[in-house]
């Protein structure tokens, strides 16, 4: 896989998780490709994800197949 350069990425979180800072971040900056990374580390490193595999990933949340999350 070809590096990505993060270092102008906007990153945004879930409305869902609150403020109690252990949350998620992600991009939707990068065509084909979502970048995750952890909020509390925002200079840390960020898994890259296909795009078709993080949208089946966030349906499959919401409808539940993996328990209550």
């Amino acid at each position: 896989m070809t590096d990505i350069d993060l270092s102008g990425a906007t990153w945004f979180k879930s409305s869902h998780s609150g403020n109690g800072g252990s949350c998620v971040e992600i991009s939707s900056d990068f065509p084909g490709v979502i970048p995750v990374r952890d909020s509390k580390v925002p200079d840390g490193p960020a898994l890259i994800f296909p795009a078709a595999g993080f949208a089946a990933f966030v349906e499959a949340v919401k409808a539940g197949e993996f328990g209550t999350v």
